[in-house]
């Protein structure tokens, strides 16, 4: 279970890593031209561990809502190339980390057909206000920086 853990954070540095690179080249080429790069990259990326593990995939195999996938997969990585260099990468993931979150309870709520245990919630609402803190954080900041001017009277 620990390996699955550390890969699973390895993950969301690679994750942050390419949101950055994919932000800069946004700004020069544009994002969906960043989006384009990205997937034919990974493309040609995934073809050459595939053909040297020989494990090459039947594509007629897959169901067509399996390719939603990958629009999904594309438009994701699209709109992050937009808007990472617009808000930063810190308000960036937050926002997106927490679209996650929000839309993880969604698809557990459709798929078992119940709410999820009041625990999970709890865990889901902490999840969320630990996001938001260096929303917070740094508001605080700007009001010390610049602070509302006093009336006089």
């Amino acid at each position: 279970m620990l390996f699955f853990v550390v890969l699973a954070l390895l993950n969301g540095v690679l994750i942050g890593t390419s949101r950055t690179v994919n932000g800069r080249l946004s700004t020069r080429k544009g994002a969906f031209r960043a989006s384009v790069w990205n997937h034919v990259v990974g493309f040609v990326f995934l073809s050459v561990v595939l053909l040297v593990l020989r494990a090459w995939p039947d594509v007629t195999d897959a169901p067509v809502a399996a390719y939603a996938g990958g629009v999904f997969g594309a438009l994701f990585v699209a709109v992050n190339s937009y808007v990472f260099p617009r808000l930063g990468a810190m308000s960036a993931s937050v926002l997106v980390i927490s679209g996650q979150v929000l839309s993880a309870v969604i698809i557990d709520c459709v798929q078992h057909r119940a709410l999820p245990a009041p625990i999970r919630l709890a865990g889901v609402v902490l999840v969320l206000l630990g996001l938001g803190l260096p929303r917070l954080s740094a508001r605080l900041r700007q009001r010390e920086i610049h602070p509302c001017p006093t009336e006089k009277k």
